[in-house]
């Protein structure tokens, strides 16, 4: 679902190219544009007066059908943000409505 105040973000999907000499996986990046993306802050556990005080990341909406992975990155309001676990891949079962695929994003170099 695009949202028409939504962000423009660059999703970097990662693939193996090939393995080093040392057998491990040697990685590539390919970057896809998404325009109209909502993007929100991820509330942190620390509470202040019953309130969440702490962004630990962001939550973003993908278009539905992305194909995103739990080694892929995301940037964001010009930081690289990785994608932290599986993405939720929902479909509303009342209506087949399928809003996109929601990514909770942790940033890089913290």
């Amino acid at each position: 679902m695009v949202m028409p105040f939504g962000e423009t973000v660059t999703l970097h999907t990662r693939s193996v190219l090939d393995q080093d000499a040392d057998g491990n996986d040697v990685l590539y990046d390919v970057d896809t544009v998404l325009s109209g993306v909502p993007v929100w802050p991820a509330g942190g556990t620390e509470l202040v007066q019953g309130q969440d005080t702490l962004i630990s990341g962001l939550f973003a909406l993908l278009p539905a059908g992305t194909d995103v992975s739990g080694i892929d990155s995301v940037t964001v309001y010009g930081d690289e943000y990785e994608v932290d676990g599986e993405p939720g891949r929902f479909t509303n079962p009342f209506t087949g409505t399928d809003p996109g695929v929601q990514v909770h994003l942790t940033r890089v170099g913290l």
